[in-house]
Formats: C-alpha cells, sequence, structure tokens
C-alpha cells in the first residue's frame, strides 16, 4: 500500500484549470492526474537514441534538409 500525505501548492491559476481541464477529459482525479505527471516527470529516463536527438537539438546545428521527392518516393513504396 502506497502512504500518501497531504501537501498544498500555490499554482499559476491559468495552469491548474488546463490540469483540470486534463484531468476531466482523462476522467481522473486531480490528484491522480498531477501525480502520474509528477511521476512520469521524475522517472521517465530516455533511452540513448531520445538522449542523443535532444543533444543534437541543444547544439543548434543545423539538421538535415529533406528532399521532397525523395520522401514522397519512400512512402509510395511503403
Amino acid at each position: 500500500m502506497t502512504v500518501r500525505k497531504p501537501a498544498s501548492f500555490r499554482l499559476n491559476a491559468e495552469l491548474l484549470e488546463t490540469l483540470k481541464r486534463h484531468a476531466k477529459a482523462a476522467n481522473r482525479s486531480l490528484n491522480n492526474y498531477v501525480e502520474s505527471l509528477l511521476l512520469d516527470a521524475m522517472y521517465f529516463e530516455p533511452n540513448e537514441e531520445t538522449k542523443a536527438a535532444i543533444e543534437e537539438a541543444r547544439s543548434g546545428k543545423p539538421l538535415e534538409s529533406l528532399e521532397l521527392d525523395d520522401f514522397d518516393n519512400y512512402v509510395r513504396s511503403l
């Protein structure tokens, strides 16, 4: 059994309303929804490929260009 302790936080009003909407859309309580978001944020560890992509994006290095003609041919081949 998980022990839960009450906590009080002050949140930006717009953020709180957004959290409430998302919780309602997911058919979950606000408490459960926020707790699951926090758990995901604390324990999610991206894989090596994702870490490399994040580092590349942060480096400011120009991205590869995509030739749309080649992409269209690729999609057709699927």
